[in-house]
């Protein structure tokens, strides 16, 4: 079973529960990503906490409270602030379709290194006191933003993306991606994210009942990237749009064969119906063309990384299914309702 956290309070009250009711998932992270930072960084954990200092005046300066819930899950978990600072620092497919007087939906694949499954939890925040929508985000556990949606109908999705640089005056990633679930609006949280920018490379598919819009980021620019006629936005692991001065690694070779294929599929659909429903959306997260590495992942021969959760979001009527394992193998789903 998936662990679910519901946390209200202050800041630093929400991440003590957090911390607390999720103490082993979070060791959990900071297990698998000291793994990972070591064989692909050459870092070892006391070298990624050294990192993660440069990013604390930055934090302080743009989101204290942020800081705040990190210091209480750090506190709940019995394990150091920098601990999880270096998790909310800097493999999936993302769609969002609006078409005519139809529902707003936000869908995506996530696909991660299938130890990191069991780390996940779902977590739903209420900040007491404040005007701050209530949200729902599927997260890794010492992680306080990643993928899901608000009571004002306002969700957002992640890809990631390797291009060289960073920035640490800038938005972390998670940490942006959290400042759109605290957003009224598509809107608001684009035009706050564009003024500063985020510190790294990543594609953030922001939604609202009204439609989506695609924010693509490197740690030098922020390109936004509009539904096509169709209410249409689809995005995978690369850069789709130009940034003058960026050098982009393309991590995972697949990525513009599941984005291509993804469009077919939409296209598809879209030829005989007026618009498409969440079954209808669900299916084309269970397609399976270049196994392995389709939409739907798995990990076999050399990778180690599957989907492990779907996610579709009705923004118009602020509801969201979870689906967690492969789309063709679920194992637990989880249904969300503002």
């Amino acid at each position: 079973m998936v662990l679910i956290v519901n946390a209200f309070g202050t800041p630093y009250e929400i991440g003590f529960q957090h911390g607390q009711q999720a103490k082993d998932q979070v060791l959990g992270s900071i297990s698998y990503y000291g793994t990972l930072f070591e064989s692909t960084c050459g870092l070892d954990w006391t070298g990624v906490r050294e990192e993660a200092t440069k990013y604390l005046d930055t934090l302080e300066k743009l989101c204290p409270e942020y800081l705040e819930e990190i210091r209480g899950i750090a506190e709940g978990a019995g394990v150091t602030l920098l601990d999880i600072v270096a998790l909310n620092l800097d493999g999936c497919t993302a769609l969002a379709i609006k078409s005519g007087h139809g529902p707003s939906f936000l869908s995506q694949n996530w696909d991660w290194v299938t130890r990191q499954g069991e780390n996940l939890i779902v977590y739903t925040v209420n900040r007491q006191d404040t005007d701050i929508p209530r949200f729902t985000v599927v997260t890794e556990a010492g992680i306080i933003g990643k993928i899901g949606l608000n009571e004002s109908g306002v969700g957002v999705c992640l890809n990631a993306i390797k291009a060289r640089g960073v920035d640490h005056t800038k938005w972390p990633v998670h940490l942006a991606l959290r400042k759109v679930l605290e957003s009224p609006s598509r809107q608001t949280a684009i035009d706050e994210l564009t003024s500063t920018g985020l510190a790294g490379s990543a594609h953030l598919l922001i939604a609202d009942e009204l439609g989506a819009t695609g924010l693509e980021s490197t740690a030098k620019t922020v390109e936004l990237l509009s539904a096509d006629d169709q209410g249409v936005v689809i995005h995978s692991n690369h850069l789709l749009l130009d940034h003058d001065g960026s050098e982009e690694s393309l991590w995972l070779l697949d990525s513009p064969q599941r984005s291509d294929r993804m469009q077919q599929l939409v296209t598809e659909e879209l030829s005989s119906k007026q618009g498409l429903t969440a079954s209808d959306i669900f299916r084309l997260f269970q397609d399976e063309e270049g196994y392995p590495n389709g939409i739907n992942r798995d990990a076999a021969d050399d990778s180690s990384a599957e989907t492990l959760f779907n996610i579709i979001m009705n923004l118009s009527e602020r509801t969201a299914t979870i689906a967690f394992g492969r789309t063709t193998n679920v194992v637990e789903r989880v249904h969300v309702s503002f």
